[in-house]
């Protein structure tokens, strides 16, 4: 499959059946016991990246990008904490309802600034470039290419989260394909940490924090790079 499926594949997705399925899981109402189980983690993912900005005390100093915002679990906060929050995602229902829930929050659309992209068109300039959870919808190759292109708009910081590649989350991810109707797993690609490592260091970039994010059907490594 080349990396134009992919993103083709990706973007017909979120645009379509997976759309409704991740705003109910982003979301506070009812959901089954795996969603609820995944809306926890990747929960518990935005809050440690907010944790670690808030603790540095600079964030309305600070322009973000949030790259693949989704419906804006991570950009709201940013945006309320007062940072200047450029985002934007493949989907343009996620787009919408990520502006949606912005007004409903913050009481007015300025900031962040939500727009309809893809990574690989993303231009300008940022202190922190910001992805989450969205590598798990490309293979290797194409990542590798699109945390070049996100390394080449941060200036000072990139965070990332991945699904590692492991025996037991590859393990883990066959028995999920095998799940029925809305608990069956999204087509995902697991990274080695080492190969990100490795890819970050070659742009320039050093280790600052590292986490793991794990519940029963969510796991995701969070890490840090900076200039």
């Amino acid at each position: 499959m080349t990396a134009l499926d992919d993103k083709t594949i990706v973007r017909d997705y979120f645009n379509a059946t997976g759309f409704d399925r991740w705003r109910r899981i982003y979301g506070d109402g009812e959901v089954n016991k795996v969603q609820l189980d995944i809306r926890t983690g990747h929960q518990q993912t935005v809050d440690t990246v907010l944790a670690w900005l808030r603790a540095d005390g600079n964030l309305p100093a600070l322009s973000i990008c949030d790259a693949g915002c989704g419906v804006g679990s991570l950009s709201i906060p940013l945006a309320e904490a007062g940072a200047q929050v450029f985002a934007s995602d493949i989907s343009e229902k996620m787009i919408e309802e990520a502006k949606t829930r912005a007004t409903e929050e913050l009481g007015q659309s300025q900031n962040p600034v939500f727009e309809v992209h893809d990574l690989e068109s993303l231009t300008g300039r940022y202190h922190t470039v910001i992805c989450l959870d969205v590598l798990i919808h490309y293979p290797q190759d194409k990542a590798a290419e699109m945390i070049s292109h996100l390394s080449s708009l941060a200036e000072s910081r990139l965070i990332l989260s991945f699904a590692p590649k492991t025996p037991c989350y590859t393990l883990l991810k066959r028995i999920g394909d095998f799940f029925p109707g809305p608990s069956k797993a999204t087509r995902a690609y697991l990274h080695k940490e080492s190969d990100v490592v490795k890819i970050l260091e070659g742009l320039g970039w050093k280790m600052q924090r590292n986490t793991m994010t794990k519940t029963r059907f969510y796991f995701s490594r969070l890490l840090e790079a900076t200039r």
